[in-house]
């Protein structure tokens, strides 16, 4: 099993929100909620990115998302990904803005492709 704790010198090499968002996993309101959204199958993530050039982690900006297409990642345009809508689920939320956007998707091939409705499947 994957420690839930960063060490002490990853946690140094991080951008300072990010850095908070690795902490709070551990606050006790924090961990309550996320035993109330285990309940609907749902998780917490840390919107982020990194830096083409040099690997680094980056708060993800607003007007951005993670997008997994092929089974590769990239960070796209909110805007470029919503022209797409119909092949897209989205897989990661943050409150931005006072409501909930998507910050994270997966390109699907569409259901025509694969046999039917119930036969929806990733992108390859």
């Amino acid at each position: 099993m994957m420690t839930s704790r960063v060490s002490e010198a990853t946690a140094r090499g991080l951008p300072p929100r990010i850095r908070a968002a690795q902490a709070a996993i551990h606050f006790a309101e924090v961990q309550d909620m996320l035993r109330r959204l285990s309940e609907h199958d749902l998780g917490i993530c840390m919107p982020h990115m990194h830096n083409e050039l040099t690997g680094n982690f980056a708060p993800l900006p607003h007007g951005f998302i993670q997008f997994e297409s092929s089974l590769k990642v990239s960070f796209e345009s909110v805007g470029d990904v919503a022209s797409r809508v119909e092949t897209f689920v989205p897989v990661g939320w943050a409150w931005r803005d006072g409501g909930s956007v998507p910050v994270a998707a997966c390109e699907m091939v569409s259901a025509f492709d694969t046999g039917g409705p119930d036969d929806v499947k990733h992108k390859m």
